[in-house]
């Protein structure tokens, strides 16, 4: 078949090479390896367009950038400073950086992003602070153990605890109640302490617990927040939320040092004018809960399935017996079975359909 100049022929099934693997992906079948696989929705996409027509002022000065900060500062009640960059891992980074000096050290859950899954940047962009890793329930930081960590040692040869870097939702699909949040900010408050959350799925964590976004960053002592633009249906983008203006002096030249001051700033910042404006931000949040949560109930009527972690936003994990899993990879299905500690990973995202889950889990039942 020849395509005509106005028609584009896309293959239903394409093949992902690196140094490392070759993977052949299928198209038409929902990925729930990660909610990374998602495209993006369709008023970050129209948002990208409107913003491409004509000519505007560069480097963040842009009216696109200005309504976008502004919204934010609406959405979290407070008169919070904002910088876009475009993905999580300069996010955290770089928000951790700002915190601390090369002496000083991160406290942060063993299954923490900025842990197993930053190749080392937060250390790198700040000249060398060490991460020191603590343990607890689910995902979340035991704060007893934090204590032990940081009054174990108070002499001169230990690198300083200055942040303790917390995850909403945690790596391992849970979520921080507003009181423990609390807890955590008093905590860190009591040792003289700064608290950055990675909110790469902040969006799901709101919409989960059904509180105002405020009740669980800066009125729980949240100091940073990077809130995730690319699990909330964006195709890059992520927001860098100082709550306390004093903290991000200068950040404006960390993020161009460090290559993330986009020239053109108003491609990262438009498309969260329509999801912060609307609301779409929890509504898509809100879908993908409910399509995991359907996929947990699901999983948990298959015999030999057994769920690892509860399913409290849109990651559902679970021990699947040998056969179900090969039938799956043979089937064109995709997840992770290297995060949190064994089993597989499910993620949904903001396109999830029920149908996608519905077609998931007859595969794992004709097993």
């Amino acid at each position: 078949m020849k395509a005509s100049e106005s028609q584009t022929i896309y293959p239903s099934k394409i093949t992902i090479s690196s140094r490392n693997h070759i993977q052949e992906v299928n198209r038409e079948k929902y990925q729930f390896a990660s909610d990374n696989t998602a495209g993006l929705c369709p008023e970050a996409l129209e948002a990208l367009v409107e913003a491409n027509a004509g000519s505007c002022a560069a480097y963040g000065e842009d009216e696109w950038t200005a309504e976008a900060a502004q919204l934010f500062r609406d959405v979290f009640e407070c008169d919070c400073d904002v910088y876009f960059v475009f993905n999580g891992t300069a996010a955290n980074s770089l928000a951790l950086a700002s915190l601390c000096q090369s002496y000083h050290s991160v406290i942060t859950h063993e299954r923490a992003h900025i842990e197993t899954d930053e190749c080392g940047a937060p250390e790198f962009f700040s000249n060398g602070t060490k991460i020191l890793l603590t343990t607890g329930e689910g995902g979340k930081a035991d704060l007893e153990k934090v204590e032990q960590l940081i009054t174990r040692r108070k002499d001169i040869h230990f690198p300083k605890p200055k942040v303790i870097s917390i995850t909403q939702p945690t790596e391992l699909g849970t979520l921080y109640s507003p009181q423990e949040l609390k807890e955590v900010g008093l905590f860190a408050r009591r040792y003289g302490l700064r608290v950055h959350m990675d909110g790469a799925r902040f969006a799901q964590g709101v919409a989960a617990l059904g509180v105002p976004p405020r009740a669980i960053s800066w009125e729980a002592g949240v100091d940073v927040l990077c809130f995730g633009g690319t699990k909330s249906g964006f195709g890059f983008s992520e927001a860098v939320i100082f709550f306390d203006r004093e903290l991000s002096r200068e950040f404006d030249y960390r993020c161009k040092q460090a290559g993330q001051l986009a020239s053109k700033m108003r491609f990262l910042s438009a498309p969260w004018i329509p999801l912060l404006r609307e609301g779409l931000w929890l509504r898509y949040a809100a879908r993908a809960n409910r399509s995991a949560q359907m996929l947990s109930d699901g999983l948990q009527q298959i015999p030999g399935v057994r769920i690892l972690y509860p399913c409290q936003a849109n990651a559902v994990f679970a021990d699947l017996p040998a056969p179900v899993h090969l039938s799956l990879q043979n089937r064109g299905w995709h997840y992770y079975t290297f995060i949190g500690g064994g089993g597989a990973r499910f993620m949904c995202s903001w396109s999830t359909t029920e149908e996608n889950v519905a077609e998931l889990l007859r595969d794992c039942a004709e097993v």
